[in-house]
């Protein structure tokens, strides 16, 4: 029996000997829909079969989020994570000290944020080179990544992104704005207000391929063949991640070397780590909301901290399921409300300062 990496190159040897045009646009899109439901079958199995280390690594989430700093060996992760939180990750300057994940918390305005410092990202943690399906399960779980290097192996960055889009971790995407409504009959309808660059035939193909015979898609973007992929596969995580250099210090002129956005830090000297910080909480979209009693003045003295988009019926279920279900008023003070106390909807979205009185 072949393996998948024998599928996949007999497969791309076909496709080497097809000829591009418009009659065979369909099955070109058929065969790529084939080797990445095969990448994604690889990918399913190396989670089943873990590191074989035995165990795996098991992180109980706590916070408000959970941040994971990924980087190649020695690149400073262990040194940053004790800068900016309460753990004692081990410290020194050779490769692969960290063996296991070390969990943090950094307390920063009214947010308790779980940074999680995890083994190096080497080439071919995909397959399960340096324990890296773990690392990369942890990964995936993650609410922000911070994926960093040393001054001297930019370069890395590279690598570290091909591993994490290996293991179906999207970084800095949203996800494709595809509706996929699956039927029973009636076979395959496509549909788009926007001018698409596939032909519907093409994304049909492509769908039988993901076992969808009968249903409609809508596409609400122009959507690239590698986007189709994922709006079918099952298995895509997207995180928002921050790209991070450290040891800046030891090289002075190095933004004259780099292009892109990025914060640099000096983790052992505790240079933009403030920078880091405060980049952070912008990208986890925090909101912090204010809790008022009934018998209470309005006041700032309750803070919760919420996610940008979240409503206040979670405001409710996070303080308690039976808290929620006990409320049925709920009012708002501050910049949000049309007047102080104005009585609002639960599905009322959470905005920054806003006061709030269940009743």
């Amino acid at each position: 029996m072949l393996t998948i990496d024998e599928q996949i190159e007999q497969i791309e040897e076909v496709l080497r000997k097809t000829p591009h045009h418009k009659a065979t646009n369909g099955f070109i899109g058929a065969m790529r829909a084939k080797i990445a439901r095969l990448r994604d079958k690889e990918l399913e199995q190396s989670g089943k079969r873990g590191g074989g280390g035995g165990g795996g690594y098991q992180v109980k989430k706590q916070g408000d989020a959970t941040v994971v700093i990924v980087g190649p060996p020695s690149a400073g992760k262990s040194t940053l994570i004790n800068n900016l939180t309460n753990a004692e990750s081990k410290v020194a300057p050779y490769a692969f000290t960290t063996v296991t994940v070390i969990p943090g918390m950094l307390k920063y305005n009214e947010a308790y944020i779980q940074i999680l410092d995890i083994p190096g990202l080497i080439s071919g943690a995909k397959e399960g080179k340096g324990r890296g399906r773990e690392v990369l399960s942890v990964a995936r779980g993650a609410d922000l990544l911070l994926v960093m290097t040393d001054v001297k192996r930019i370069d890395a960055f590279a690598g570290m992104v091909k591993e994490l889009l290996g293991a179906g971790i999207r970084i800095n995407e949203e996800p494709p704005k595809v509706i996929i409504e699956k039927k029973i009959s009636g076979g395959l309808d496509v549909f788009s207000n926007i001018k698409q660059d596939i032909e519907k035939e093409t994304i049909k193909e492509i769908a039988r391929e993901y076992g969808i015979k009968n249903g409609t898609i809508t596409l609400q973007e122009n959507i690239s063949m590698d986007r189709l992929f994922d709006a079918f596969s099952e298995n895509r995580v997207y995180v928002p991640t921050i790209w991070v250099i450290n040891k800046v210090d030891e090289e002075p002129n190095y933004k004259d070397e780099i292009d892109g956005e990025y914060i640099a830090i000096s983790a052992d000297k505790g240079t933009g780590i403030e920078d880091l910080i405060k980049e952070v909480w912008k990208e986890l979209k925090f909101v912090t909301v204010f809790l008022v009693k009934p018998d209470e003045e309005i006041n700032q003295g309750s803070p919760i901290v919420m996610k940008d988009g979240e409503t206040l019926k979670d405001v409710a279920l996070k303080i308690g399921p039976d808290f929620a279900a006990g409320k049925k008023i709920v009012k708002i003070w501050g910049s949000s409300a049309k007047f102080p106390g104005q009585e609002v909807s639960f599905d009322t979205k959470v905005a920054e300062g806003m006061q709030v009185r269940f009743l």
